[in-house]
């Protein structure tokens, strides 16, 4: 790691030092999956590394990520677990999930906390948090999640971002980022057992993930990997963990992998 673990991050997450994973709260990082994917091999199921002060984040596709020191969580957690390729390909569904859950928790009652397909939170229409998930070389997953705690307006990231202050969050930058991550931590780990479960417990999970997504109902524009652009209607969340749409021709498909923006509901 490129620093040590200790800060003045004032991180209890009980729930991560009860289970026996690690915790590594550095001052200042180059990148919190980063730091946790050299040592993934070595480290408990559940092992956190989280940071206020992230240089070099990056996000979905390889783009970058700001994080402005002491104003933004930068957290990233190991996943270990006996998961066929089906529901390894959920992990991002339903670290999403878990994620609207956390930023829910710290934000009024009346919040509008969704999840646009595959992970990106939103509150009211704007991004507060992305989620990045990469494979260690053991096989583990690391699930990165960056969240935006208390950036004013005027220095947010993009015109399209908001922070947890700004939706209506009332406590400081660190006392957010401990309840968040505790949050976050539990929910993820919580799922994670369900999916390895199967049945009734892992369709549970599932029925979650497709009840936070708010890009289900809407019309969307659609950026595949290749480059192509379509306008399409968000039908559902198919078994496989797809986005499926309605193209404007009315043809019904299944798409694993694209960059989303919400236009309007279908």
């Amino acid at each position: 790691m490129s620093t040590p673990a200790s800060s003045s991050f004032p991180v209890t997450a009980t729930a991560v030092r009860a289970s026996g994973a690690t915790l590594a709260t550095p001052a200042r990082t180059g990148s919190t999956n980063a730091d946790l994917l050299d040592v993934a091999p070595r480290r408990q199921h559940g092992s956190v590394v989280a940071t206020m002060d992230q240089t070099a984040g990056r996000g979905r596709l390889d783009r970058s990520w700001s994080a402005p020191a002491g104003e933004t969580l930068a957290a990233s957690v190991l996943v270990r677990a006996d998961l066929d390729d089906r529901d390894r390909g959920w992990l991002p569904l339903v670290a999403g999930a878990a994620m609207r859950d956390a930023v829910a928790s710290v934000l009024p009652s009346d919040a509008v906390v969704v999840v646009k397909w595959p992970n990106d939170v939103q509150v009211a229409g704007d991004k507060v948090c992305g989620i990045l998930c990469q494979v260690a070389t053991d096989g583990s997953v690391v699930v990165g999640a960056g969240v935006n705690l208390t950036i004013p307006a005027d220095r947010l990231p993009t015109p399209t971002s908001t922070s947890l202050r700004l939706a209506g969050a009332v406590d400081d930058a660190p006392t957010l980022a401990d309840a968040v991550l505790s949050a976050f931590h539990r929910a993820l780990l919580e799922a994670v057992v369900a999916l390895a479960a199967g049945g009734p417990a892992a369709e549970t999970v599932r029925s979650r993930v497709r009840a936070a997504c708010g890009t289900i109902g809407r019309r969307i524009r659609l950026e595949l990997p290749d480059g192509t652009v379509e306008e399409a209607d968000a039908t559902g969340i198919d078994d496989e963990g797809r986005i499926t749409i309605r193209d404007r021709a009315g043809a019904a498909r299944g798409v694993a992998v694209g960059d989303v923006t919400h236009l309007r509901y279908a």
